[in-house]
Formats: C-alpha cells, sequence, structure tokens
C-alpha cells in the first residue's frame, strides 16, 4: 500500500442518513487516523436521503459536497467511487444492484435485502461488474472474537463440540414501539432473524470455521400489534398516537443448528428481551477447553484449556495488540474499544478492497451464505420440521 503522501482519493457516497448513515460517515471520516497506510483516502462527496432537510443537515454537519434527496441522483455523480447503502432492508436489492451496475463499490448493511435471492443479486451483479462488496457484520471485527477464532482454527480447544450464540435484545420490548417498516414482511423480511440473528449466524461461521448444514427452528410473535406512527420515525420511536397495525414478523428465534464439522449449536435471538440491552455474544466448547465472549465487555475473552477436561480453570484475557485490529486503536490490554471502532475497521476493509482490487472482510459472499441459513430457519419455523441448508 502506498504511503500517505501518495495515496489516491475515493470519493464517498452514502445512501440513507438515519443513525447507520452517520456511524459509516464517522467511519469514513476516522479511518486514516487508524489505518495511515491505506494507499487511497476517502472524501465524502454525496449523502441522500427521501426524509426532508436530512441530506441537507447530513452535508452542513458531516462536510459532504453534496446533499440529495434521491439516491439515483448519487449513483449519477462521477466523483462517487465507493457507496455505503444504509437504507431500510427492502431497498438493499435494488439500491445495491444499481450500485454494481453503475460501476461503484460497494459497502452494504446486513442482511442484504429481504431473502437469500435478493443478496445473491447483489452478488451477482457485484460479481459482473467486476467491483468489490463488502457487508456490515461488524461484531466479526472485534479483536476477542478475532482471538476466538484464531484458538479454534489453531485446535487449542480440541475440536469443537457444541456452542450457544445468544443475540438478546429490548429494542422492541415495549408494546408502544411504532409500528415502522422493521416489523412488515414486505419491507422488514423476517424479523429478528434479518436483524440479530444475521449476525449470530455470521459469527457462526466466522469463529467455527465450519457451515450450517441443517437447522430446526422456533419462532414467535410477543407484541402482535402496534400503533403505526403519524410522521416519520429514527431508530426505535415509540409512538403515542396512531392506527393500530399487526406485526407481521418474528420476535424471537430459537434453533438448532448442526455444522458440517459434526458441531451442535444453539441460537437464540430477541428483540424482546426485557433486561437485555445489546446482549451479544458466544460460548464454545471443545474436547480440551471452551471459549466465552460478551459484546458488552468487547476487550475480554473467556478462556479455557488444558488436559484436564474436569474441573478445568477459566481465565480472563483481556486482549491487546495482536488480536485483531487492536493495535490500530488502543496501545495495550485493558483499553476499551467501543461499537464505532467497529465500523472503522469495516471502512478500512472496504477501501482496502477499493485499493487492492482484492476482497477484504466479510463479502457478499457471506451475506448470501447467512442468508440462506435464515431462509432455512425461516422454513423450519414454519412447519416445525428440521430443514437441510443448501451447499455452496
Amino acid at each position: 500500500m502506498g504511503a500517505a503522501g501518495t495515496a489516491r482519493t475515493v470519493g464517498i457516497g452514502v445512501v440513507g442518513f438515519g443513525w447507520m448513515g452517520r456511524v459509516h460517515a464517522r467511519a469514513h471520516a476516522r479511518v486514516r487516523h487508524h489505518f495511515p497506510d491505506l494507499g487511497v483516502v476517502p472524501r465524502l462527496v454525496a449523502v441522500a436521503d427521501d426524509v426532508p432537510g436530512r441530506a441537507a443537515e447530513a452535508a452542513d454537519r458531516f462536510g459532504f459536497v453534496r446533499g440529495c434527496t434521491d439516491w439515483r441522483d448519487l449513483l449519477a455523480d462521477p466523483e462517487v467511487e465507493l457507496v455505503s447503502v444504509t437504507a431500510p432492508n427492502w431497498l438493499h436489492r435494488e439500491i445495491g444492484v444499481a450500485v454494481a451496475e453503475a460501476g461503484r463499490h460497494l459497502w452494504i448493511e446486513k442482511p442484504v435485502g429481504l431473502t437469500a435471492d435478493d443478496a445473491r443479486a447483489v452478488a451477482d451483479a457485484a460479481a459482473a461488474a467486476g467491483v468489490q462488496g463488502v457487508v456490515g457484520f461488524n461484531y466479526r471485527s472485534a479483536p476477542a472474537v478475532a482471538l476466538a477464532r484464531e484458538l479454534v482454527a489453531a485446535g487449542e480447544i480440541g475440536r469443537v463440540t457444541h456452542a450457544r450464540f445468544a443475540f438478546l435484545s429490548d429494542y422492541a420490548a415495549a408494546p408502544e414501539g411504532a409500528l415502522t417498516w422493521r416489523y412488515e414482511r414486505a419491507r422488514g423480511g423476517n424479523g429478528v432473524l434479518g436483524d440479530l440473528a444475521s449476525h449470530a449466524v455470521d459469527l457462526v461461521r466466522h469463529v467455527l470455521g465450519a457451515e450450517v448444514t441443517s437447522v430446526l427452528a422456533d419462532t414467535a410473535v410477543f407484541v402482535p400489534e402496534r400503533l403505526r406512527p403519524s410522521a416519520p420515525t429514527s431508530g426505535h420511536a415509540l409512538a403515542v398516537d396512531g392506527v393500530p397495525g399487526r406485526v407481521e414478523n418474528d420476535d424471537h428465534v430459537a434453533a438448532l443448528l448442526r455444522l458440517s464439522s459434526g458441531a451442535r449449536v444453539a441460537l437464540e435471538a430477541s428483540r424482546v428481551a426485557v433486561g437485555e440491552q445489546n446482549a451479544y455474544g458466544f460460548e464454545v466448547h471443545g474436547t480440551a477447553g471452551r471459549l466465552a465472549w460478551d459484546y458488552r465487555r468487547m476487550g475480554e475473552l473467556q478462556v479455557s484449556r488444558g488436559p484436564a477436561a474436569q474441573d478445568q480453570p477459566v481465565a480472563t484475557v483481556l486482549v491487546g495488540p495482536g488480536a485483531g485490529e487492536f493495535a490500530a486503536f488502543q496501545p495495550g490490554p485493558g483499553n476499551p474499544m467501543g461499537y464505532d471502532d467497529l465500523k472503522v475497521v469495516e471502512a478500512r476493509c472496504a477501501l482496502a478492497s477499493v485499493a487492492t482490487g482484492e476482497p477484504h472482510g466479510a463479502g457478499l459472499s457471506d451475506a448470501v451464505r447467512a442468508a440462506v441459513v435464515l431462509d432455512a430457519l425461516t422454513a423450519s419455523a414454519a412447519d416445525g420440521r428440521r430443514v437441510d441448508v443448501p451447499a455452496g
């Protein structure tokens, strides 16, 4: 990669400027602070959002050259080379395919559409156009997760036998939560599966290094009715008035997964888990040890390994330089990283992909594989049978 003085500029466009659009913009602004030898320099060129005034505010606050209400105008801008797609799920396919067909590189949030067909359409478009695609599976960027993956791959806990992956949150637990697109099948897809379970499925594949071969799932809607908001909302807003409407997709999923390695995985995700705020993590058991990670204690990895299969002690490892991209952010163990730092790592992957012409980080193929598993989970929950996950 080139030195900072010889780095070329990459024009950035951001489609959708809610919370995640802001996160992407901040990540682009910070990426050279942490990764000065990227060989490219991001420049915030254009932002598109159809909420009145939001794009203009984004341009003013974050330094974009231009703001517009139609994402098609952004793609027509010749200065835009890499596009962040942070629009709602039902728009991922249309926008993602259009970005690729316009010859722009892509950094797109998960789950990349509503189904595996959607994710595959975006992946195929990117492959046909010869552009790079990075997907927002940010939790795999945590240095402790990188260390866990290394320990599993090196056989440090023996052969993985079984594991638990859980993504629990309370963001939809209040019945007063507004009935936004997230709760509609046509726009929000399969609900908590595409939202939180997609991250869990990606971590299963990433950490354990094996593919999901079959699933048995159970899902439920625990808040069946909400108020449709009378004005635009952002995030997980509450509704004080509005017309009642039905929640069309799932609040909770619990599943049993079989992996190509022979391991078994219990996976759970919930958006209505009262008392849980971003309780994301995993426990992995092997024939010679155990690993555990909790996102809320991002810099810690629980490790148990050694010759004693019974009564083996557990140590808390504070990850530091040498684990993932930790050294780009902090000088030594015990210094915490945060959510936005994980997105800076993703920005580095996206820009490195542009600079080298080679994929870095989670790619569109990972989004397709996760979506195939999510489709199988949906099918299994529909009739209570175990469903085989197509290979390849």
